[in-house]
């Protein structure tokens, strides 16, 4: 018999009855019945019931053992009794009764439990990592990530992309987040940067002549934490195509996703469906209009309305000036809310304020009869013509975000999910995917009264040149494009500006010489000059996608090593001071900083190579 089992401790059913085992694992639970002991003998794969009494040799070292000690496990396999079957465990028809143990591995007295569910501090989850993924919850999760890579990774074969590895030492750029900087030791003061994302190499590879490129790429961007970003590192499905337009990357991409989705839809036996391809377009402006963000959550069926028209000489005041300063007012429905009181609508109120906004104006509607001062003051007739337009029934009020168009369509996108969530009208078994579309090539920075790149700067704009020597800057769109799932943005893509002349042209709009195009992004616009094809390609981040597929509210829960918000490996111990002698080979001294000493970084002693 093998040294440490014969079996895992989710292989064995009533088939094995009567045969003499060897199970190893962690010792899960303990349950002591007046002399007959019971022990969740757990490994990887699953729990075994094993059972000790004072017959058993075993008892007295299961009896000494804590939990999550390590023990190894020779028995005989007994079917249990149908009262005492587990239906839950793939083991439950059975039990082990235990005729000897062998201690592996004895455990201290634990930071935190790993059986059950409790929630514990983030710190303490972080420091202890190694336990945290013991728990089944996190388990599973690490392998559903396991498995989605997999079927993404096969997917894209499929459709005829080839993996190529691109380098993690390169150059900084001088677009997009902070980079990390790696000091060179044999370059004295010069600096690689880690890879915000394999953008210029990709597409160097399109000018390789490679056709179809993907890689599940690590990317490095010293940015703060979200919920649904980790900070320092994550991974994406990155790929490119040749001679492709939008709707080819669109194509290309959409099967593999819709595939991932439908796969993993019901993990957990969760039963989820996934929208039906092809995936919705919906153009940027629109989007930004009807749901107040250009990551839409579909599921939500509300849909924000411009209702500035209608508040044109009215006689609420407030919305009347608001409209002839050129201001907006959006609408945003309330289904349904004939039963809620005026504290509900409050609320709502006072959530707004607390999100920094100056408020969110509301009318109730009952059975037709309106309500609230808003109601009161613009007069029933021209609420319920104003409601007829919104498609709205009898018993469903309105929420209004009023300001400048940017600020109320920011906060009408976010009552428009509140309401949603709050009356229950979010659909949590559907996957709904779209694409925002059309996105402006340029915006207006008020902070530095230019125009700028509103998006990706190396976008082709549509229209080409002719567009970028005709056109308003602010009228012109780009082939760029988000690909969206509940309300979750997994990536954003472009066909990208090939053309070296027409790069210059779109750099010189937003304030950037042809001198300055040639030396921060060299490699990629000499390249082009060699002869490029058309190409274009997108980065799905593959924590968003494991986040969504494992119902997780925190990306944080789908890592199998994640830094805290503050970009902190609590369990290594990173980041930390390097040594004077580790300093001196780089050329780097470290200037004073207040808070810490200069003793800090003389006594710091770096880890020895293993």
């Amino acid at each position: 018999m093998h040294a440490y089992r014969s079996h895992t401790c989710a292989a064995l059913s009533a088939s094995n009855v009567g045969e003499t085992v060897r199970l190893s694992g962690w010792v899960h639970r303990k349950r002591d019945h007046g002399g007959v002991l019971f022990v969740d003998l757990r490994d990887h794969y699953g729990i075994t019931q094993i059972v000790a009494d004072s017959d058993s040799p075993a008892l007295p070292t299961l009896e000494s053992l804590r939990v999550e000690s390590v023990v190894t496990i020779d028995g005989l396999v007994k079917a249990r009794s149908e009262a005492t079957q587990n239906p839950n465990l793939a083991t439950g028809a059975i039990e082990v009764f235990a005729r000897a143990a062998t201690v592996q591995s004895h455990a201290q007295e634990l930071p935190m439990p790993v059986a059950g569910d409790a929630e514990y501090p983030e710190d303490i989850r972080l420091r202890y990592r190694f336990l945290d993924l013991r728990r089944e919850r996190l388990h599973q999760n690490i392998m559903l990530r396991s498995k989605v890579i997999s079927s993404i990774r096969q997917r894209m074969i499929g459709q005829g992309f080839t993996e190529f590895q691109t380098p993690i030492l390169t150059a900084s750029s001088p677009e997009g987040a902070r980079d990390y900087l790696v000091p060179s030791r044999v370059h004295p003061g010069k600096f690689y940067a880690l890879p915000q994302a394999p953008q210029m190499f990709k597409q160097l590879l399109m000018v390789a002549g490679f056709d179809r490129y993907f890689q599940i790429a690590p990317c490095f961007r010293d940015e703060d934490a979200r919920a649904d970003r980790s900070p320092g590192e994550f991974y994406q499905l990155d790929f490119e195509m040749s001679y492709v337009t939008q709707e080819d990357v669109f194509a290309a991409i959409e099967p593999v996703l819709h595939g991932v989705f439908e796969e993993f839809a019901d993990w957990q036996g969760k039963g989820r469906s996934v929208s039906a391809l092809p995936f919705r377009r919906i153009p940027y402006r629109e989007s930004m209009l009807k749901y107040g963000n250009d990551k839409p959550d579909l599921r939500n069926p509300i849909l924000i309305s411009d209702v500035s028209d209608q508040f044109v000489g009215s006689g609420f005041g407030r919305f009347a000036s608001i409209v002839e300063g050129g201001d907006v007012v959006r609408a945003i429905p309330a289904p349904g809310t004939a039963d809620k009181s005026r504290k509900f609508f409050d609320d709502m109120n006072a959530w707004a304020q607390s999100e920094g906004f100056a408020g969110l104006g509301y009318a109730t509607r009952k059975g037709g009869e309106w309500g609230g001062p808003i109601a009161k003051n613009h007069g029933e007739d021209k609420m319920s013509a104003m409601a007829d337009a919104l498609g709205l029934g009898p018993d469903d009020g309105l929420f209004f975000a009023a300001g400048k168009e940017a600020q109320a369509a920011k906060l009408a996108g976010l009552a428009r999910t509140r309401v949603g969530e709050s009356l229950g009208l979010i659909d949590q078994n559907r996957f709904e995917f779209c694409w925002i579309v059309d996105f402006p090539m340029f915006e207006y920075d008020e902070d530095n009264k230019k125009i700028d790149f509103s998006h990706n700067p190396f976008s082709m704009p549509q229209g080409e040149m002719d567009a970028l020597e005709t056109k308003d800057p602010l009228d012109i769109l780009a082939y760029q494009y988000d690909i969206v799932c509940n309300g979750v943005e997994l990536s954003s893509g472009a066909i990208r500006n090939h053309r070296p002349e027409i790069m210059y042209k779109a750099f010189e709009i937003a304030g950037y010489s042809q001198a300055e195009v040639d030396t921060n992004f060299a490699g990629m616009i000499n390249a082009f000059k060699f002869g490029a094809p058309p190409h274009g390609g997108s980065a799905p981040g593959i924590d968003r996608i494991v986040m969504l597929l494992a119902d997780e509210p925190n990306i944080r829960e789908v890592i199998v090593f994640p830094m805290t918000q503050k970009a902190e490996d609590l369990m290594m111990g990173a980041p930390n001071f390097a040594t004077p002698k580790q300093l001196k080979e780089l050329n780097l001294r470290i200037a004073p900083q207040a808070g810490v000493a200069a003793t800090d970084v003389d006594k710091s002693v770096a880890p020895k190579a293993g």
